[in-house]
């Protein structure tokens, strides 16, 4: 059962998780991977790649192909003005979260 709820829990913020990497500097998918599992939010391929996808459809994120010297062009992703907004909105959103959990478990 804790397995699920973990499961569950990374799942609903993985969102928020890459849109916050792309904030920071156009990505390319393999850097959103790798961070990510820095983080201990371990993601595979299959999920990150159709969330990206999504997104770019939902006209939250955009890319552009750059050549690559060792293999084929790579797909770089950047934040529309959409996905900046909803990025600020799920900042806020997160802290009220955060402040919530702590009164509640403190």
């Amino acid at each position: 059962m804790i397995s699920n709820l973990k499961s569950q829990m990374r799942k609903g913020l993985l969102e928020y998780c890459i849109l916050s990497i792309i904030s920071r500097d156009e990505a390319y998918a393999s850097d959103i991977l790798d961070i990510l599992k820095e983080a201990q939010l371990v993601v595979v391929e299959g999920t990150v790649y159709p969330l990206l996808t999504r997104m770019k459809n939902e006209g939250l994120l955009s890319y552009r192909w750059q050549e690559s010297t060792g293999g084929p062009p790579r797909k770089y992703y950047a934040l529309t003005d959409e996905g900046r907004e909803l990025l600020s909105q799920l900042d806020s959103e997160w802290q009220s979260i955060c402040q919530a959990i702590n009164k509640v478990t403190q």
